[in-house]
């Protein structure tokens, strides 16, 4: 999906999977500036949009996802996983019910997938799945705006802003007044400061919910029976995860930043020495200059000083070991 708002004065295409919106409008650091301000809006229209209605999606729903979601509150923003029978994590929602829908949003391009498992566990259940993802645009309102969503639309709040599911027809008139447009990239590093995962970034073909914090916030610990929630069990009451989330501070005089999948080692062993972890994202911050968040193994010391590709790094814990 290829978003109008990359026609707006400035706007410099984003690439890869964030592919079809803006990665900037011309000034990234502005842009942070004022998404950490409260003021402006992102454009969030590359995402897939999933709906599930009918009068038992709360309680089917329930069965199929790590939240707990049976008595989920009409307007109460929650995050989910699915995990593969091991634990893996394949997919992470975004969701709110609207009393009569539940409304979610997924990565670019992994809606087909989600549809085609959710389709394959209907069952008997009155449930009715549908992708959105042609009709509606997901929008961010960073937490403190005072633009106001329009009237019918669904929204999904949480502490770090405000998600629209907007019309997708009306994405260019919720431009001319919702204040000026932000770019993905300031969007980026305002996650990577606050430690937020994300799905395919962050995660790779065998990560489990707790190398990344995700238990707590997307991962219910007192629920019934889900795919995969054996192993958060284990891991939960008898083990430990195998990697754990960290975050980097980067040296700043380097010109590049590591890409995702840069290889990370300790300093004390030099570039040659054994790689202990990757980079999964790195972005430059307007306050904190390059920084970037890196799955480790657990036995890394909290004090370690790192080694990303050739950029020195000093960890911040983010998952205990």
């Amino acid at each position: 999906m290829k978003s109008p708002l990359l026609s707006l004065p400035g706007a410099v295409p984003a690439e890869g999977v964030d592919e079809g919106v803006a990665a900037h409008y011309g000034d990234l650091f502005r842009e942070q500036r004022a998404l950490a301000d409260g003021t402006g809006f992102v454009d969030l229209s590359h995402r897939g949009v999933v709906t599930v209605s009918g009068e038992d999606r709360l309680g089917w729903l329930h069965l199929l996802l790590t939240q707990h979601v049976s008595e989920l509150p009409p307007g109460q923003a929650t995050e989910a996983l699915i995990l593969s029978a091991h634990g893996h994590i394949e997919h992470a929602l975004y969701l709110v019910d609207d009393g009569e829908t539940v409304w979610a949003h997924v990565e670019p391009g992994t809606q087909g997938a989600l549809l085609a498992y959710l389709e394959s566990m209907k069952f008997f259940y009155k449930v009715d799945i549908a992708d959105r993802t042609d009709e509606f645009a997901v929008v961010h309102l960073p937490a403190g705006s005072i633009a106001e969503a329009p009237d019918g639309v669904v929204v999904r709040e949480t502490p770090h802003g405000r998600d629209l599911f907007l019309p997708r027809a009306d994405l260019d008139s919720f431009a001319d007044r919702a204040g000026p447009p932000i770019g993905i990239l300031a969007h980026e590093a305002l996650r990577v400061e606050q430690h937020r995962p994300r799905l395919g970034f962050e995660t790779d073909h065998r990560t489990i919910p707790h190398e990344l914090g995700w238990i707590g916030t997307a991962v219910h610990l007192n629920k019934g029976c889900y795919r995969g929630q054996e192993t958060v069990a284990r891991v939960q009451n008898l083990g430990k995860p195998p990697r754990r989330l960290v975050f980097l501070h980067l040296d700043g005089s380097e010109v590049h930043l590591p890409a995702h999948g840069t290889e990370v080692r300790l300093a004390d062993e030099g570039p040659d020495g054994r790689r202990i972890g990757f980079v999964t994202t790195s972005a430059r911050h307007h306050e904190l200059g390059p920084i970037a968040l890196a799955l480790v193994k657990r036995n890394v010391p909290v004090d370690a000083r790192l080694i990303a590709g050739e950029t020195a790094a000093a960890q911040e814990v983010v998952v205990a070991p």
